[in-house]
């Protein structure tokens, strides 16, 4: 099953032509969940191929330009496109008025949709979930009220063994009860153990998207063990005091996040303009936690 993630934009506020603002895809069994929507997104989608007319869900982290922007040109896009079906949006609740006032002002009537979920900057709480997966929100430490995400693959059934449907000529009907971890019955009485008709599926996988925050010990609580973790790293620790000033992450400090909570990867992202030269983005993290890599855009990440 797909579970991947592509980037789109890591850069931070100040535009640059090395960097796109923050927005990312994640593409689970080919359901496209969009993650933040800075300036320009709706171009990169084009630019990587990704269709974004199968985007149903959009998540917004907080409410600073360069992480919602793109959004008022990406809906008049889908519009102009002909899309109908409705579009689920998990944001700060004022974001609904300031997009419904552009609409206003713009003479603009969507032919689909929109369908407003306001999020809680106070505790994790699970915001959309479907038969495959679960998506939480949870606070992080800006100067704005930001959630993080996490995306969190279900328990997945067993897996059938194709010859011991065939050896005990098991109906269809009891395949279902079978790879949910029942036994099987002959007509005889005897009992077939579930190990002997089952493999063991593989391992539910998950993700976890940062950013803006400074260091917070309950983001650990959140991200704990997921198996790829995306966090923003705006500075080097020789600007500290910025990264203090403004809310924001060192790339020490994203590593120290991966590490306590005993992630599988770290991808460092949201740059300061300021910085050129990005190796020693990844140095300065991989003096404390490995694996780590530097978001770019067009970076497409296995889960």
């Amino acid at each position: 099953m797909k579970f991947e993630v592509t980037i789109l934009g890591c850069g931070s506020a100040t535009p640059t032509l090395r960097h796109w603002p923050t927005s990312q895809l994640v593409n689970h069994d080919e359901h496209y969940f969009l993650f933040d929507c800075g300036e320009g997104a709706q171009l990169q989608l084009r630019r990587y191929n990704i269709k974004f007319q199968q985007i149903n869900h959009l998540f917004i982290t907080h409410l600073h330009g360069d992480h919602c922007l793109g959004l008022p040109g990406l809906l008049s896009t889908m519009h102009l496109l002909g899309r109908t079906k409705d579009l689920n949006i998990y944001a700060n609740a004022a974001l609904q008025e300031a997009i419904e006032i552009q609409l206003r002002v713009s003479y603009s009537r969507l032919r689909f949709q929109l369908k407003w979920h306001p999020l809680s900057y106070d505790e994790p709480q699970i915001i959309m979930e479907n038969a495959k997966l679960q998506v939480m929100s949870f606070p992080l430490n800006h100067r704005v009220p930001c959630c993080g995400f996490r995306i969190s693959e279900k328990p997945k059934p067993r897996n059938m063994i194709p010859q011991m449907i065939e050896k005990y000529t098991i109906p269809f009907v009891r395949i279902r009860q079978i790879k949910a971890g029942a036994d099987y019955i002959l007509e005889d009485g005897t009992v077939i153990p579930n190990a002997d008709l089952t493999l063991d599926p593989a391992e539910p996988k998950s993700y976890a998207f940062c950013t803006d925050t400074a260091f917070a010990e309950k983001t650990i609580d959140a991200v704990q063990g997921v198996d790829l973790l995306y966090h923003e790293a705006t500075f080097l620790e020789k600007d500290r005091q910025r990264a203090y000033d403004t809310f924001h992450s060192t790339a020490s400090d994203a590593a120290r996040v991966a590490n306590m909570a005993g992630v599988g990867k770290l991808i460092l992202g949201h740059f300061s303009a300021r910085y050129h030269d990005l190796n020693p983005f990844l140095e300065e993290a991989e003096s404390v936690f490995k694996p780590v890599v530097l978001a770019n855009e067009g970076l497409c990440f296995k889960v």
